[in-house]
């Protein structure tokens, strides 16, 4: 059970007097481990394009959840570690039970563009579908290992293979939902393998999607982080684990 800390005051993105915001009750949600020199920036970023972030501090031994609170962010905190899958559906739950009308899934390492969040949900909103996945093959992607090129080019010749999903970016961790979508989430994998059973869970709901152009930074941070060769094999390994259970 995560366990809530004390935030700041949300900052509210501000509208235009007269005007709907576009972005009006969509919330960000940030799973985080050992993010401390990241996730300050990341949090920032985020509220100036959505009413709230939520970031769940999967049992860093850092003071990552103190930095997003700082930032601005509702920090929640898992006593030990349970995995990105875990801490995800822990930030869905919380943002649900906060009204989220929209929930954006983001990564705390700094490799994603805040200023695409508008871009997602607007896809999302103008395409009338439950939900938005972003592609950094349809988009753009900065230093990218050869290796992990190659790995994401094998998992999504698998997903479209095992759901039925033609898509052209399987494992990205930017992806927007409405709330009835979101509800429908089930996130039992906590490892790498969550991204896989996200996507089965769309096709096994027949959710409707967009794919939307997405920019993807792969610094000496990230990779640091696990975005490099080691989370490649990470990903053989769910699709390996897949397989067998298939």
């Amino acid at each position: 059970m995560a366990m809530k800390e004390k935030s700041m005051s949300m900052q509210l993105a501000e509208g235009v007097p007269g005007t709907a915001r576009p972005n009006a009750g969509a919330w960000v949600v940030v799973p985080a481990y050992n993010e401390s020199t990241s996730i300050g920036p990341v949090v920032r970023g985020a509220l100036a394009h959505v009413d709230g972030v939520v970031v769940v501090d999967d049992a860093s031994a850092d003071d990552t959840g103190e930095q997003a609170r700082l930032a601005g962010a509702v920090v929640l905190r898992h006593p030990v570690n349970l995995g990105q899958g875990a801490a995800l559906q822990t930030g869905i739950s919380h943002a649900l039970a906060e009204g989220a009308r929209y929930i954006v899934m983001f990564d705390a390492d700094g490799q994603h563009e805040a200023a695409e969040i508008d871009r997602m949900l607007a896809a999302l909103r103008d395409s009338k579908v439950d939900v938005a996945l972003g592609s950094r093959f349809k988009g753009t992607t900065v230093g990218m290992p050869r290796l992990r090129r190659v790995v994401l080019k094998l998992a999504i010749a698998f997903t479209r293979l095992t759901t039925g999903l033609k898509l052209s970016d399987s494992h990205n961790g930017f992806r927007a939902f409405t709330a009835d979508a979101a509800r429908q989430l089930r996130i039992r994998q906590n490892r790498m393998a969550h991204a896989s059973e996200i996507l089965e869970q769309i096709g096994q709901r027949r959710l409707a999607f967009v794919e939307v152009p997405v920019t993807i930074r792969y610094t000496d941070y990230s990779k640091r982080k696990g975005q490099g060769n080691s989370e490649s094999l990470n990903i053989l390994l769910d699709l390996l684990t897949q397989w067998i259970r298939k």
